[in-house]
């Protein structure tokens, strides 16, 4: 299931990021890709370490806490920082791959269920840079605009296009669920959905709060703290 967030960052939250990216320090981004993806990733970096990213990482995950369909969507148990990527000149383009499954953060292996891209230039300043995504229908080329992101199964076949002209920015990161298993998400997902329409037509009714407890019911059934 792809799942774009709206408006993850306010324009001048995504102003504010901008400004960090270009005063980061960048560096190539094969220093933390895996042994297949290093042979097929042609980006840049921000250097995990600097303040700008450590700001940056402070921007996004705040923002993601405030988000309701990231919560609905991901069920968040951990989330690996974020990082943030450049695509531009001869180091533009990631060819096709797949995350790795398990991630470091704080000496505790993560598991990764879910991949997020938020992106953070403004589409009409590049030309190429699309998301593409496998799934079992074929491909999904996305673009979206600046603070808006696209969360995805991690174990998607995913690919960056070339970026022929500008500069793609983005934030990138990986999610360990509560519900590991993705058809399980994606009822949970559906259910919540539902109910909140339900309840912006008939307020708290007898059936809505019923099916809350049906929804609640699932996530205990289902979820691994």
């Amino acid at each position: 299931m792809l799942i774009r967030l709206p408006e993850v960052l306010r324009p001048d939250q995504v102003r504010q990021a901008q400004a960090l990216l270009a005063q980061g320090p960048w560096e190539d981004g094969q220093q933390t890709a895996g042994r297949q993806a290093a042979q097929v990733k042609q980006n840049e970096q921000l250097r995990f370490a600097s303040p700008e990213a450590q700001a940056l990482r402070e921007l996004v995950l705040g923002a993601l806490e405030r988000h309701p369909l990231f919560l609905s969507a991901a069920l968040p148990k951990k989330i690996v920082p974020p990082q943030f990527n450049r695509y531009a000149g001869a180091s533009n383009h990631y060819g096709d791959h797949v995350d790795n499954a398990i991630r470091s953060l704080g000496g505790q292996r993560v598991r990764g269920d879910l991949s997020c891209t938020v992106f953070l230039a403004d589409p009409e300043d590049y030309e190429g840079g699309e998301l593409v995504v496998r799934h079992a229908f074929g491909e999904e080329r996305v673009k979206l605009a600046a603070g808006e992101a696209l969360l995805y199964p991690a174990s998607s076949v995913h690919r960056v296009e070339p970026v022929t002209r500008g500069a793609r920015l983005a934030g990138f990161f990986w999610v360990e669920s509560l519900v590991q298993g993705e058809e399980q998400r994606r009822i949970l997902f559906d259910l919540d959905m539902a109910l909140m329409r339900l309840r912006e037509q008939h307020g708290e009714s007898p059936e809505t709060v019923a099916l809350m407890g049906t929804y609640h019911n699932l996530l205990r059934l289902w979820a691994q703290t």
